[in-house]
């Protein structure tokens, strides 16, 4: 790969009409504009997506550019619509007439109550893709209650894993469940166009996050479906394999990973404690796991010898999986964070700030990237120029917009 490549055009052409709001629906939708998707973000006049008042910054939640939300919308065009108006409702379906997808995240029958159902629009538009997600999904009881990340976490079984037997329950320290149910849905929507170009016909998609979640639990999950194991905290160890957790050393905490025997047996020689490797307590796979505690304090006596650091790239190596537990500022400003060309710099849309930094997507392609191709927009940058397109006149807008349909 070369240090410039092109952005990415594997969705170019591709019109996605993005209703979503806050993390889930504008995290899918952002990894559609990386891969060079059209994004319109559609909002509500009256201060638009939520997430442009939320963040660390108060100064960019005022001007409704918040740190949450430059977070994901970058390479996106904003128009301002109000949907509960019956002139908002007919500009909407003339854009349904332009878009190859539409995203939304309401709680189900908002959009049927709009009058704006899937089946209103695909029937309009056969081969138009629809994406709801929500937190239950569209069908079950529980599809009509609202839901935000935390309540995911909590009903899906995170929490009940996630830290130790003192601390569990507990919460994932990020968005855990909004931002797989929004890489589900992204994945989603890919397959559908796909199918849609091949066949002409679009499909509804239902998405929800509790579904998400759970899928994603995998291991934990088929431990209980299949050996009938109740999964329980366990901190910071692996419960298939050890040592296999988080590791004092000289100066700092230390995640090693030695789950083969090979990697275990090369652990103790580095450390200068290949009699561990004859103990019958550690010995073998099982054997380990039933005496970790003992094990972990006999490893940790000789990594307090020693820097995390020097044990990393020491333990690297050799092929013992190794590595430091880092801050957030810490593995932003490493060499390979930047090597992998992972953050992108944006001329800024937002007063006083002269470049964005955002993230990009977690892969690389041979011969592009993907990019946003500029800042995250201002609350209805967009309007008139996606206006004018589908033919609305320069006096019909200011009507519009002094009507509040805009």
């Amino acid at each position: 790969m070369t240090d410039q490549l092109p952005k990415a055009d594997l969705l170019q052409g591709i019109r996605v009409l993005d209703l979503t709001n806050v993390l889930s629906g504008p995290f899918c939708t952002y990894q559609l504009a990386l891969l060079g998707a059209e994004v319109i973000k559609i909002e509500n006049p009256e201060g638009g997506d939520l997430a442009r008042e939320l963040g660390a910054g108060p100064e960019l939640n005022t001007a409704k550019m918040g740190a949450s939300f430059l977070a994901q919308n970058a390479g996106k065009k904003s128009m301002t619509l109000n949907l509960k108006s019956e002139a908002g409702k007919v500009l909407f379906l003339q854009l349904v007439d332009t878009a190859d997808a539409v995203v939304e995240n309401f709680r189900p029958g908002v959009m049927e109550r709009l009058g704006l159902g899937q089946e209103v629009l695909r029937a309009r538009r056969p081969e138009l893709v629809y994406c709801a997600i929500s937190g239950f999904g569209q069908e079950g009881p529980l599809r009509g209650n609202p839901a935000y990340d935390q309540i995911i976490q909590g009903m899906s079984g995170v929490m009940s894993i996630t830290g130790d037997a003192d601390s569990a329950p507990l919460r994932a320290g990020y968005p855990l469940c909004d931002t797989l149910g929004g890489m589900t849905a992204a994945f989603a929507i890919v397959s559908a166009l796909l199918a849609a170009r091949t066949t002409g016909m679009g499909r509804a998609i239902d998405v929800s996050m509790l579904d998400s979640t759970i899928v994603a639990l995998g291991w934990v999950v088929s431990n209980y479906l299949l050996a009938g194991v109740t999964p329980a905290p366990i901190g910071n160890e692996n419960m298939t394999a050890a040592p296999s957790g988080t590791f004092r050393t000289g100066d700092g905490p230390l995640n090693i990973a030695a789950n083969r025997q090979q990697q275990f047996e090369t652990l103790c020689r580095v450390i200068d404690r290949i009699d561990l490797a004859s103990d019958p307590r550690f010995a073998e796979r099982e054997a380990r796991k039933a005496n970790r505690a003992a094990l972990n304090a006999e490893i940790e006596a000789s990594l307090v010898t020693q820097p995390a650091e020097a044990w990393e790239r020491t333990l690297n190596e050799v092929g013992v999986p190794a590595g430091r537990v880092m801050s957030i500022p810490d593995i932003l400003a490493h060499p390979q964070i930047a090597g992998r060309r992972l953050i992108q710099q944006l001329d800024s849309s937002v007063d006083g700030i002269d470049r964005l930094s955002v993230v990009r997507a977690g892969y690389r392609l041979s011969d592009c990237e993907p990019a946003a191709g500029w800042a995250p927009p201002t609350l209805g940058a967009d309007t008139d120029g996606l206006l004018q397109e589908i033919g609305v006149t320069a006096a019909d807008r200011k009507n519009f917009r002094d009507s509040g349909v805009i």
